[in-house]
Parts: structure tokens; C-alpha cells; sequence
């Protein structure tokens, strides 16, 4: 995220004078930097030592594990909530830049930026999400709440392109990437809670494989959706009023917001038990001695 909000930065800059061959050289260069990086990243890793291992540790195949890990209370709740809010923050992710170009006339300079204020607002939720949760917060409540402020997100970048707003646009792109943040972070220390001593390994990579198939879905659905309401708009097909080229994108964002409300309604019950152990005084803290492996 630093890396995006520094570049992000850094192309709006260089792009301030645009024309298409700097924006060539711009991709270009960010390209081989992407190469080098990944391979300083690569060198020296650690070799797997599975023969380490703890022979005594119970081994079961994935569908047994899986089977035991769903059939835990409250799993398949937490996991549609981890699939829903995904979906419904990723949807806008390849649509922000184009949106303020084609309905608020941005710049390709302006717009570039927008990728750094997602990005810093998702750094900002960290930080705040680590020191609510140092302290005993019930994760499930700060997942509820990065929810409710996509909501606000959303319906800040919807309406402004009626008032023909890009400070409100700009507002809702940082509120965007802080709720996303705020509900990822908290799910991820959620799942921790959920995994207990032994299946920390399972249940995040659970999480993980949900995140992040809802991400890729929504991507595409968020995509394919504005392309096909804004040829319907354009043969109009819902009429004289709704042909602009905001039409296609305020669908799918209206959408994320049923999404993200679907989500708040599900994830209501899991604070439930939270409250109970914050109650005590006895939260659990959430550490790098938590992560698998």
C-alpha cells in the first residue's frame, strides 16, 4: 500500500504533462522496477523443512478438515461475510479512474492520483484498526463499522457526479479504501479468533481463498455489468434521462451498497459472542505469534 500510494504519487506527477508516449515510458518503467523488485524479494528464501513438523499433530485430508472447520458455530456466517463485503469493495476497482475521467473530467493526472487516496485511506484503517484492536476491540464490530462507512463511500462517489463534484468524489475514494481496510483487517484478525490454538493455518487460508475469489468476482462482475448497462443506456433502452455516461457505473455502484448492507445484516450476530469476552476483560490480543507457521 505504501508502494501504491508513493507511485501513485510519483505517475501523477509525470503524467501532469500528458501526452501517450510518456505514458508509454511511465508503464515501461514501472514495469522493470516491478521485475527488480521481485527479484531482490526472491533471493535467499527460506526452504520448506517439512520433515519439522510435529509427528504427534493430528493429519486429515482437505475435505475432512474442511467438513470439521464449516461445521464449527458461526463459520459459514463469518465466511459469507468475508465474501460479500469483499465482493461488494472490489466491484469499483477497475472502475474509480474511469469514472472520474468519462462523468467528472478529470485529468489522466487527476486520476492517477485517485489510486493514492484508496491507498492511504487503507493505510489509515490499519493503523486505527491496530490500536482499537491492541486494546480488546471485538474485531466483527470494527468489520461492521468499515461496512457502514463503504456505505457512506459509495454514496458519496454516486451522487457526485448529479452534483457534478470531484472534492466529494475525492472524499468518497479515501472513505472507499478505509472502509475496505477497516473490514479486511478485521476480518483477518476475526479468522485468528476463530482458528484457535490449532487451525490457524486452515482457517486463514480459508479466508484467504474466500477474499480473494470475491475480489476476482467482483472485479468482473463490476466490469461486465457497467459495460452492459451503459450499451443498454446508450440504445435507450431505459429511456430519454438515463443515457449519460454515469448510468453503467451508478448501477454497479448501487449495487455494492446492497451488497455491503447484505453483509452488515449477517455480520450483526458474530458481535454477540465478542461483547461477552470484551465484557470480562479478558480479549484476546491478536500478535505476529498468531500467524501460521
Amino acid at each position: 500500500l505504501v508502494g501504491m500510494v508513493g507511485s501513485a504519487l510519483l505517475f501523477s506527477w509525470l503524467l501532469t504533462d500528458f501526452h501517450q508516449l510518456k505514458l508509454v515510458r511511465v508503464i515501461q518503467g514501472a514495469a522493470l522496477l516491478s521485475i527488480v523488485l521481485n527479484c531482490i524479494a526472491l533471493w535467499k528464501q527460506e526452504s520448506r523443512t517439512p520433515n519439522e513438523a510435529d509427528a504427534s499433530a493430528e493429519h486429515l485430508d482437505f475435505r475432512r478438515a474442511w467438513r470439521r472447520l464449516v461445521e464449527r458455530s458461526n463459520m459459514r456466517r463469518f465466511l459469507w461475510v468475508v465474501g460479500l463485503g469483499s465482493l461488494a469493495f472490489s466491484m469499483q476497482d477497475i472502475l474509480l479512474e474511469p469514472y472520474g475521467a468519462q462523468v467528472l473530467n478529470l485529468s489522466v493526472s487527476a486520476t492517477t492520483l485517485l489510486t493514492a487516496l484508496l491507498a492511504g485511506g487503507a493505510l489509515a484503517a490499519f493503523a486505527i484498526a491496530a490500536r482499537r484492536l491492541g486494546r480488546g476491540s471485538d474485531p466483527c464490530r470494527l468489520a461492521a463499522m468499515g461496512l457502514m462507512i463503504g456505505i457512506v463511500a459509495f454514496t458519496a462517489v454516486l451522487i457526485a457526479a448529479p452534483m457534478h463534484s470531484t472534492s466529494l468524489f475525492r472524499v468518497g475514494t479515501v472513505l472507499i479504501g478505509f472502509g475496505g481496510g477497516l473490514f479486511a483487517v478485521s476480518t483477518l484478525t476475526a479468522a485468528v479468533y476463530f482458528g484457535g490454538d490449532n487451525d490457524n493455518g486452515l482457517i486463514m487460508g480459508a479466508w484467504s481463498a474466500v477474499q480473494a475469489t470475491a475480489i476476482g468476482g467482483g472485479i468482473a462482475i463490476g466490469g461486465t455489468l457497467r459495460d452492459l448497462v451503459d450499451r443498454f443506456a446508450s440504445q435507450g433502452v431505459f429511456g430519454p434521462d438515463l443515457m449519460g455516461p454515469a448510468v453503467g457505473f451508478s448501477a454497479v455502484y448501487q449495487l455494492e451498497i446492497l451488497f455491503l448492507f447484505a453483509a452488515l445484516a449477517i455480520v450483526g450476530p458474530l458481535t454477540k459472542p465478542w461483547q461477552r469476552v470484551s465484557s470480562k476483560g479478558n480479549a484476546k490480543r491478536f500478535g505476529l505469534d498468531q500467524m501460521p507457521g
